[in-house]
């Protein structure tokens, strides 16, 4: 197997700020090729994670309303 021989070793330095400003140049070329979702299906979308966080909350609270119920009958007969 043969090795790269002529191979030379340079010291490239880059400029902090000629990093900062490309990462922010990257940064937007990125944002523009993202596909965003339409209005209807951020809405959607909204609203079935606010359904389920509502369904969460009844849950819980009815756990919670339970278990309360059932440590004070376990303690009101010690």
């Amino acid at each position: 197997m043969k090795m790269a021989v002529n191979v030379k070793n340079r010291n490239v330095e880059k400029s902090p700020l000629k990093g900062f400003i490309g990462f922010f140049k990257d940064l937007g070329a990125e944002t523009h090729r993202i596909t965003w979702p339409s209005k209807e299906d951020t809405k959607k979308t909204t609203i079935v994670v606010l359904a389920f966080c509502a369904l969460y909350i009844i849950v819980v609270a009815i756990m919670d309303y339970g278990f309360n119920n059932l440590f004070k009958v376990i303690f009101s007969k010690m």
